[in-house]
């Protein structure tokens, strides 16, 4: 283990000592030109990273007040405190020397925790040097360390270590200054560590998939208990042991897609029972009352009636509080300064609306993106508040429901900017430790959009943050989506659109399939996942979409691959396998 220890320590070469300033150090990067092959055309691949999305972040990857700006090869990062921090960024992983790997695409990396100094850090170098040591975490973390077993993907983790290694060696020449080489090496090993990091999400997802959804993985869990306590455990529970990573449900995973409920017809009711175990019905408050006092019910009745007596599926609400802007009515604004009134208001929206619907609806997301302050802007207690408010009513209405609260943006990026704000961390935190009957938390995992929050990651960081989230002792219900096409920026906006990357190649029909595959496959083999969502069923005109080109059917009613995808895992899991044949991901 010495070489992987050395790939964590922020430099393995001994530094001169700093001298004592009285401006704050800053984190400096230096970026190099890759120099061109001999009789190759200069790549087309575009910049290495773009600052659209960079913000500084500390402790337990929280986002810190601060500011990153570009000169000309240097990348600098000013915190608002002295304690060491990372930069988090988009990376264009096809900027690299030629090799076998194939497109990876362009998404949002970080780099370790590292102090402020004069000198600076080689960028890629440091990223390279994130990844590899967390290829290391989770290799132990998802147990994937068989040889054996896990042959080809372990390979692909020791060559991303070793060009590591390549790359810090010869990181310097002997005035000091950082070898272009050592650039190449940097970029290099990135690619190989974030392809390695893919595989090795899919590798254990693929083992792990048919242990969950055939229920082994209960049965297991329930002896260990069994041998920890003397007793069975209760039965139809939860179980919490030391050698699982949040609970183990005894239920199978299931499935099942949004619906807009202004839109209703015969392709959409067929679409949803050929690829979901339930459906999930926003609630939007515009929807429900888009005049003061006046109540509108009639496009959510008609679905949850088709979905009750018809198709027999049941039926998941909500979100019913979304303070985003698309989802608040226009006559709330003016109650925006007066909490007191505001949670008037709230009380009786979430009294009105789990009253009529509480002997169809089974589970309830109550509330969603609460702790991004967002649009109606709360101060701390108010969203701890509101949120209590909102668990309370619906507990005291319907007992018998599952309530779920949801966390958006879930790497808290918007943290960087709002401090009025909460970690999605620390809101999750504030209510366990609060008490509240909470019975799972609901997390959004949207990528390729020009939305807050919806920059491109891979599979690992996505796998690996919701095992972070599972560290809180509840199920987890996933709600994932993609686009089926890049996303234009809007015409009528003044501000230039952030690009939000792409996943190996750009969006299409098929990639979206591809990457719905994938993510659903590494969601429903967690232990804890108790559902994964698709985010929207269709896109079109007069429709509320969730995601332009996010749908799992076209404006014109033309199923999409996902379609299909989710569909053929939804069978999967009924039948007790793994969604996905076979770990590797195509290369493009």
């Amino acid at each position: 283990m010495p070489v992987a220890l050395a790939a964590c320590s922020p430099d393995p070469f001994p530094q001169p000592r700093e001298a004592e300033a009285d401006v704050r150090p800053m984190l400096r990067f230096t970026l190099l030109a890759l120099a061109p092959s001999p009789g190759t055309p200069a790549p087309a691949a575009g910049p290495f990273i773009r600052l659209d999305h960079a913000h500084l972040f500390g402790q337990d990857d929280i986002p810190v007040l601060g500011e990153v700006t570009r000169d000309g090869e240097t990348v600098l990062g000013e915190a608002s405190s002295d304690d060491p921090a990372g930069l988090r960024l988009q990376v264009n992983l096809d900027d690299r020397p030629a090799d076998e790997l194939g497109p990876l695409g362009a998404m949002t990396l970080q780099t370790c925790l590292l102090p402020g100094r004069e000198r600076p850090y080689l960028l890629a170098l440091e990223l390279a040097r994130h990844r590899v040591m967390h290829l290391f975490h989770k290799l132990e973390d998802w147990a994937l360390f068989v040889p054996g077993e896990n042959g080809d993907t372990l390979e692909r983790v020791e060559s991303a270590r070793a060009l590591f290694i390549r790359a810090l060696v010869c990181q310097r020449d002997s005035r000091g200054l950082f070898r272009p080489e050592a650039e190449a090496l940097a970029r290099s090993a990135l690619a190989a560590a974030v392809d390695a990091g893919e595989r090795l999400a899919i590798a254990a997802a693929s083992r792990d998939a048919p242990e969950r959804v055939a229920g082994r993985m209960y049965v297991a869990a329930a002896a260990r208990f069994k041998h920890a306590h003397g007793d069975e455990p209760p039965p139809g529970i939860p179980i919490l042991t030391p050698t699982a990573r949040g609970v183990v449900l005894p239920e199978r995973p299931q499935v099942g897609v949004a619906v807009d409920p202004r839109a209703f017809g015969e392709p959409l009711a067929n679409a949803v029972q050929q690829c979901a175990d339930f459906v999930s019905i926003p609630m939007r408050w515009n929807d429900m009352e888009p005049a003061e006092g006046e109540l509108s019910f009639r496009a959510t009745d008609r679905w949850i009636e088709w979905a009750v007596r018809s198709a027999k599926l049941p039926v998941h609400a909500g979100p019913v509080i979304d303070f985003r802007p698309e989802c608040v009515p226009e006559w709330l604004y003016i109650w925006e300064n007066d909490y007191e009134t505001l949670r008037e208001l709230v009380y009786e929206h979430v009294r009105q609306i789990v009253t009529r619907y509480r002997r169809t609806v089974r589970r309830w997301t109550i509330a969603s993106g609460l702790h991004v302050n967002r649009n109606i802007r709360l101060s701390f207690d108010q969203m701890m508040d509101l949120t209590r408010v909102a668990v309370l009513m619906v507990k005291k209405l319907h007992p018998q429901a599952k309530v779920q609260m949801e966390i958006v943006q879930p790497f808290g990026g918007y943290y960087a900017k709002n401090r009025n704000s909460l970690p999605p961390t620390l809101y999750a935190d504030m209510v366990v430790q609060g008490g509240l009957a909470v019975d799972a938390f609901g997390i959004k995992l949207q990528v390729g959009s020009l939305q807050p929050g919806q920059t491109v990651r891979d599979l690992m960081q996505l796998s690996a943050l919701l095992d972070r989230f599972a560290d809180y002792e509840r199920p987890i219900a996933v709600t994932i989506g993609c686009p089926s096409a890049q996303i234009a920026p809007d015409p009528s906006s003044d501000k230039p659109a952030a690009e939000p990357g792409v996943w190996r190649e750009a969006w299409s029909p098929d990639r979206q399939a591809e990457w719905l595959r994938r993510m659903a496959t590494a969601c429903l083999s967690k232990p804890y996942v108790t559902s994964v969502t698709w985010h929207q069923l269709a896109d079109g005109p007069g429709r509320t979409m969730e995601m332009p080109g996010g749908g799992l059917l076209d404006e014109r009613g033309q199923a999409r691959p996902a379609l299909a995808a989710l569909a053929d895992i939804r069978r999967a899991v009924r039948e007790g396998r793994s969604p996905v044949a076979s770990p590797p991901v195509p290369a493009g």
